[in-house]
């Protein structure tokens, strides 16, 4: 008999500490819900599951979003080879344009008037006004 208390007590003190914890609480009110229901579920641990966790989201709800996900990285995948095809394509387009309008700027960098500023010991003189 006396193994028998030390076993006892360990029970009463978990079950205390279930108590402190608010565990007794939640799991009775799920299990008053579940006995209140009119029709059972048939899975009633997956009912205790949702409802001791109300927050979580709901497993249709997370296959949904899945599958939403699984859209998604396939529109990106599209969207990414589209660019790369445009930016190709851009390159082929601006290549000797691009070329051009280097050599077309530099032509016009040549063709501007030069500076009528001289340089004096590193500062910029102006002429002054005729006298």
């Amino acid at each position: 008999m006396s193994n028998y208390r030390p076993i006892d007590s360990k029970r009463e003190e978990f079950r205390k500490y279930l108590e402190r914890a608010g565990v007794m609480d939640a799991l009775t009110k799920v299990l008053v819900s579940l006995y209140e229901e009119a029709e059972k579920p048939d899975d009633a641990l997956d009912y205790v599951r949702k409802h001791l966790d109300g927050s979580g989201p709901d497993s249709e709800d997370i296959e949904a979003i899945k599958a939403e996900l699984d859209v998604s990285k396939t529109k990106i995948e599209e969207l990414e080879q589209e660019n790369a095809t445009l930016k190709d394509k851009l390159l082929q387009y601006e290549g000797p344009r691009g070329e051009n309008a280097q050599r077309e700027d530099a032509q016009a960098a040549d063709s501007v008037a030069p500076n009528t500023e001289e340089e004096e010991g590193g500062l910029a003189v102006s002429p002054g006004p005729s006298e």
